[in-house]
């Protein structure tokens, strides 16, 4: 029987099928497919995204206003600040890891154990601070009305900044006080069967009513962005009118449902893009455990390569390079 296997002639040419193309292994090309069809998941997120804030595009909250805390700094205003330190954090952790994966081409075990220590550090800063803007986010600061339509009510009043008039955000509580009311919240033993109800508002609509009457300074500001890209605060008159005639709901902080920022899917879209971004780089943070421990273990020294830094490497950059997309489309535009 004759087994010479047949040749075509162009086994010598690169692309004759005698060589590797891309000269990579089948983990490092498994780990490019994983990120190209990850890469099209968030691609269709952050497009779903900017369809949803082109229709609302007169009423999506100004990130600049509702981005503005910073841990221990209570009560002061300072937009985007915090969020820009955390990407400063993702992006140098992407450094470390670049100098990790060099360390581990030279076969340098000391290095690549200190980098990857560096960049497991970075990750698990972000992922606390993405934790701690999700509880501030969800407790909110100010408070809102909700109107029949669905519409938000903010409060503010002005105030005199170098010279100039400008709005200023007013919480609830600073002019509101709450009334007594024998209304409990339901739950399944006591409300409809298998239903709970959320955590009940701290004031009513007729409470901020009464505070907003009592308030003369007081005005309403509603979601609607005007010609100067500035949201629209209504006089005296029509604020009482609007509180009094269309407020439905007194709304604290975000949830799933409504949130005292705008429009709800400006929460919605935060939870589920940031909450999916950050449960790609809790991942990456806890595989890079596992390969800093098997470094120190010397694993990767006794098989001769640092190949499996690298493909985790790969991951740690994608996930990098998609906080930017993300940071400058949902934060910055």
């Amino acid at each position: 029987m004759d087994t010479t296997v047949a040749t075509t002639g162009t086994e010598d040419n690169t692309w004759g099928g005698g060589k590797r193309p891309l000269g990579a292994s089948y983990g490092k090309l498994m780990m490019w497919f994983f990120i190209v069809s990850d890469a099209l998941t968030f691609s269709g997120f952050l497009a779903a995204y900017g369809f949803s804030r082109f229709k609302f595009i007169d009423s999506w909250p100004i990130a600049d206003e509702v981005f503005t805390h910073v841990p221990f700094l209570h009560g002061q205003e300072l937009p985007m600040i915090y969020v820009a330190f955390m990407t400063f954090i993702l992006i140098m952790s992407s450094v470390t890891m670049v100098l990790a994966v060099d360390a581990g081409h030279h076969m340098n075990k000391k290095k690549v154990t200190l980098y990857m220590f560096l960049t497991i550090i970075g990750g698990a800063i972000f992922v606390g601070s993405q934790a701690w803007e999700w509880a501030t986010f969800i407790k909110g600061d100010y408070g809102a009305v909700q109107t029949k339509g669905g519409n938000i009510l903010q409060f503010g009043e002005y105030v005199e900044k170098d010279g100039e008039q400008v709005f200023k955000r007013v919480a609830l509580a600073d002019f509101v006080t709450a009334s007594e009311s024998s209304r409990i919240q339901h739950e399944r033993s006591n409300g409809l069967w298998y239903q709970d109800e959320g955590t009940l508002p701290t004031y009513t609509v007729n409470d901020v009513y009464a505070g907003l009457a009592a308030n003369e300074d007081v005005l309403v500001r509603t979601q609607l962005i005007n010609e100067e890209g500035e949201k629209t605060v209504l006089t005296r008159e029509e604020s009482l009118s609007q509180i009094q005639n269309n407020g439905k709901l007194v709304v604290e902080g975000a949830n799933l449902q409504v949130n005292e920022y705008g429009t709800s899917l400006f929460a919605d879209f935060f939870f589920f893009i940031t909450g999916f971004h950050g449960f790609h780089v809790f991942s990456g943070v806890v595989i890079n455990i596992i390969i800093f421990f098997n470094v120190i273990l010397g694993t990767y020294e006794r098989r001769g390569s640092y190949e499996m830094v690298e493909k985790v490497g790969l991951y740690w950059h994608f996930v990098d390079l998609v906080w930017v997309f993300v940071f400058t489309f949902f934060y910055l535009v």
